[in-house]
């Protein structure tokens, strides 16, 4: 089996080419091309923690994928990243495994700041003037990286509890291309931002319906297991459009899943991504609607990554 590391994976990334591949596993996966099972979990209490294990395959692919990917939510006063993991490609003929990507997590943070990318390009509004970034981690650096690739605007505005590490994100030399400035609440954020990312591990609302104003696009990327939420499900009342990466993660567990219970939504209106990106007039018809993407995170995305970055290298 070929082993490939993070060094070797940052060599060959090509944003572009990611972008492209998972856009086509969202509309397999929508177009029922791929098999994804439910999502395995394990949770820890001391320290806190959690640990997901996604796989699936897509039906005309060569292979079939395995991701572990863990998440410690204390391991900043240890001085590591809370985020690690790594992920396996068998061959779908044999079941021979292929190749391992020994990512730490790298391949999960992107594949999720990719769909990010995908949902603000296809649901935002048309004139961005300033972005909203709800966290200071890891996501919520990719998520402004690659949200390049989707809109021309680089004015972003950052809230999180920790301000000192707000403050730290707006110095990321990754991040040299846009003026970033910290606020103190989330309503100030809410005031000036039509296009806001929320990329905590939230386990209660922070984004509320009151506080958006018309023609905002929201999308949520942190609450990707039980227990966890960043919108208030009001929102999902609120928006005009409501998308999700997949229809049955998302009233499984998630910020959809909550509105879902308590009849804020009905499922059929729920618009999966893929269907969005095989037809966009599903999405955003003017610059005055709400919209919402809800983004749990489909083995399909690890999938797609996992080959294009084999492909590259082999």
């Amino acid at each position: 089996m070929k082993i490939i590391t993070r060094k070797e994976i940052e060599s060959v990334l090509c944003i572009p080419s990611v972008l492209e591949a998972i856009e086509r596993g969202f509309v397999a996966y929508s177009l029922g091309e791929a098999v994804i099972p439910p999502v395995a979990a394990l949770h820890f209490d001391a320290p806190r923690g959690d640990c997901h294990i996604k796989y699936g395959y897509a039906k005309s692919g060569r292979h079939y994928v395995i991701k572990i990917a863990s998440g410690f939510y204390d391991n900043d006063q240890l001085g590591l990243p809370s985020n690690h993991g790594l992920m396996l490609l068998f061959d779908k003929q044999t079941g021979a495994p292929v190749c391992g990507l020994l990512d730490e997590g790298f391949l999960t943070d992107i594949r999720t700041a990719a769909a990010g990318s995908i949902a603000a390009k296809y649901l935002a509004p048309k004139n961005v003037e300033c972005v909203g970034i709800i966290g200071t981690g890891a996501q919520a650096l990719y998520q402004l990286k690659w949200l390049t690739f989707a809109t021309t605007c680089r004015k972003a505005i950052i809230w999180g509890r920790d301000r000192e590490k707000a403050k730290k994100l707006t110095l990321h030399p990754e991040l040299w291309e846009w003026k970033l400035e910290v606020v103190p609440s989330i309503d100030q954020l809410a005031e000036q931002c039509h296009l806001i990312v929320t990329a905590t591990s939230s386990s209660s609302p922070l984004l509320f319906a009151h506080q958006i104003q018309s023609g905002t696009h929201i999308t949520a990327v942190g609450a990707d297991d039980q227990g966890k939420q960043e919108l208030d499900p009001k929102l999902f009342e609120k928006a005009d459009c409501v998308v999700v990466d997949s229809r049955s993660q998302c009233a499984a567990f998630g910020d959809t899943a909550y509105a879902l219970q308590q009849g804020l939504i009905r499922s059929e209106k729920l618009i999966e991504l893929g269907e969005l990106l095989a037809k966009p007039s599903l999405g955003r018809i003017s610059d005055n609607q709400i919209t919402l993407c809800d983004l749990t995170g489909v083995a399909i995305q690890d999938l797609q990554i996992a080959e294009s970055i084999y492909n590259k290298i082999f």
